[in-house]
């Protein structure tokens, strides 16, 4: 993933935050999934929409914005994000950058990820204004809070989720932000972020000025603030390392120095066992053996490969599942056995 730059917003409890508490809907009907071989257990699935790309357009150097037209869409708060179903099947998640209220469209933007996975490349290269997509959502895992303050620190294409909740922080909140990327041309939506912010907006792009300076943000953050950050890896363990309480938006799932020896996973339904080697992961093996269990993103933050846990002890990586859901449910996509075996109701 390119290195991406770093956005800090510090602002007070506002009304207008208040309205976008008390607006929120979570999506509840079922989100249609390929057949199994056994049912999983856990959340409900948003359901799909057909939606037009409507309009596309460049905001930045490697960044393509879509707008996607619909009617009676899901309302959504800032913070969520839609997973899209691109022309190959693959499911990506982007964060939307446009207006709640708007019922009528959805707005993502992504950025152009060379040696990526092939989502990004796929939006960039193949989808066009005048087609159809399927979408599901929208989720949110990453809302705004009501807090006497907000700091965001943000990389790159991590302004997407906190552009809407800039905008809903309004005139009457306190907040500073600082913005970087490799480049100010590579940084998108940057024009609007710095005429909401006027003097309350650092920009840092790493080829005139180096490096966001968190020490010194930690230094000056008010006590009480909500943290907030979404951005790469080195990003996001840096802002760690300096606010503890930090609430996260990853572009990757979680890794871990914890979990990543060999271990076995028994399909309690089917009858076999089978060992996950370290350098592979639950969902390629079981799928060694039930070539037709679900998955799509293979990053932990879909939900399609949930599977109920019967016995054992998970490292949990994705990020999706709540507390509740940990408790008898794993991703087998990302997440791991701390313990030397794991059962599954499979």
């Amino acid at each position: 993933m390119p290195k991406l730059r770093t956005v800090v917003v510090v602002a007070g409890a506002a009304m207008l935050v208040r309205r976008a508490m008390r607006s929120r809907i979570q999506a509840s009907p079922l989100w249609p999934m390929p057949a199994l071989d056994h049912p999983t257990s856990g959340r409900p699935r948003s359901r799909a929409l057909k939606l037009l790309v409507a309009s596309r357009a460049t905001v930045a150097e490697g960044v393509v914005q879509l707008r996607l037209e619909g009617r009676d869409l899901p309302r959504w708060e800032p913070g969520a994000h839609l997973d899209l179903v691109l022309p190959s099947g693959l499911i990506r998640q982007y964060s939307l950058c446009g207006d709640p209220e708007d019922t009528s469209s959805y707005t993502v933007a992504t950025r152009l990820i060379e040696d990526g996975r092939g989502g990004s490349r796929e939006v960039h290269e193949q989808v066009t204004e005048g087609m159809e997509l399927e979408v599901r959502g929208p989720r949110n895992r990453f809302p705004l809070i009501e807090a006497p303050s907000y700091v965001f620190v943000v990389g790159g294409i991590g302004i997407t989720p906190v552009l809407p909740m800039l905008r809903a922080l309004g005139e009457g909140t306190r907040w500073r932000l600082v913005y970087g990327g490799r480049t100010r041309a590579s940084m998108p939506f940057l024009e609007e972020v710095e005429k909401l912010g006027g003097d309350r907006v650092t920009v840092v792009a790493e080829d005139e000025d180096g490096l966001p300076d968190l020490d010194g943000l930690s230094a000056a953050t008010a006590e009480g603030a909500a943290v907030y950050c979404c951005g790469p890896e080195g990003l996001i363990a840096a802002v760690e390392e300096r606010f503890p309480q930090v609430r996260l938006e990853r572009f990757t799932p979680r890794t871990s120095a914890d979990g990543n020896g060999a271990f076995e996973v028994e399909l309690r339904r089917t009858g076999r066992t089978l060992t996950v080697p370290a350098d592979s992961t639950v969902l390629a093996a079981v799928r060694s053996e039930l070539p037709n269990t679900a998955y799509s993103c293979e990053q932990g933050f879909c939900g399609t490969c949930q599977q109920r846990v019967l016995e054992g002890e998970v490292e949990h990586r994705d990020e999706l599942l709540t507390d509740a859901e940990r408790a008898d449910s794993m991703l087998i996509c990302v997440s791991r056995a701390r313990s030397e075996r794991l059962v599954l109701d499979m």
